[in-house]
C-alpha cells in the first residue's frame, strides 16, 4: 500500500503509487511510528522542494523521528503547493529563485530563506490551515502557474492549460477563460513573472 506522501498542486498530501520527479518536506515529521500521518500538515514555515538523490545519501522514507519525505510530480507542482527550492541540494536553483524574489519585492541581492518563508506562509495557507487561492485574469498569469478549472488543477504553459494528475499532464486545451482561481501562491507567481522557469514533468513536452 502506498504511503500518504504525494502532494497535489492544492497542497493536499495523498496516498498514491506515483512518485514524481521531486522530493521535499515541511520542516519535520508529520508521521508516527507506523508511517501514518496525523492531523498536522506542516511543522514549520520551511517548506522546501528537493532533488530525489543528493550526494549518494541513503535513507528510509518516513523513518522514526525524521522529517516526512513528500513527493511531487515536478517543480511546478511543488511551487503551486507552496514549496520553494532547497538551498542545500538545489543550490543553483535556490540562488536564482531568491534573486528573482528579491527583485520582485524591490530589493537588490538575494532574499534569505527566513525572509521568503515569512511572506510565503500566509500566501499558501490561512489561519485554519486551508489553501489560500485568489482570482486573477488568466492573461495576467505567467507560464508555470497552476489554476483550478472545473474543480481540477491545470498548469498554464505557453498559452495552454494542461490538466494535472499524479502520473503527468493530459492533453492541453486553449486557455480562453477570462478569470481563474489561482493555486500557486502570489509571491511565487511574482517569481515566475520575473523569469524563473520551474522543472516540468516530461509528459508536458509531448504537447507543449
Amino acid at each position: 500500500m502506498p504511503l500518504q506522501n504525494r502532494v497535489t498542486p492544492e497542497g493536499h498530501i495523498i496516498a498514491n503509487p506515483a512518485r514524481g520527479l521531486m522530493m521535499g518536506n515541511r520542516g519535520g515529521a508529520l508521521h508516527d511510528a507506523h508511517r501514518t500521518l496525523g492531523r498536522r500538515r506542516w511543522v514549520s514555515r520551511q517548506w522546501i522542494c528537493c532533488v530525489l538523490s543528493f550526494k549518494n545519501r541513503q535513507r528510509q522514507v518516513m523513518a522514526p523521528r525524521r522529517y516526512t519525505e513528500l513527493f511531487f510530480l515536478d517543480e511546478a507542482t511543488a511551487l503551486a503547493a507552496g514549496h520553494r527550492p532547497c538551498f542545500e541540494c538545489r543550490r543553483g536553483d535556490s540562488l536564482r529563485f531568491s534573486t528573482i524574489w528579491a527583485a520582485a519585492h524591490g530589493k537588490s541581492g538575494r532574499a534569505t530563506a527566513p525572509e521568503m518563508d515569512r511572506i510565503l506562509h500566509p500566501d499558501r495557507v490561512d489561519a485554519t490551515g486551508s489553501k489560500v487561492t485568489y482570482v486573477s485574469s488568466l492573461a495576467a498569469l505567467p507560464s508555470g502557474t497552476f489554476v483550478r478549472i472545473a474543480e481540477q488543477p491545470h498548469l498554464l504553459w505557453s498559452g495552454l492549460l494542461h490538466p494535472w494528475s499524479f502520473d503527468g499532464y493530459g492533453p492541453p486545451a486553449r486557455a480562453d477563460a477570462d478569470e481563474v482561481e489561482v493555486l500557486t501562491p502570489r509571491s511565487i507567481v511574482a517569481v515566475l513573472e520575473g523569469g524563473y522557469v520551474p522543472g516540468l514533468h516530461p509528459s508536458l513536452g509531448r504537447d507543449a
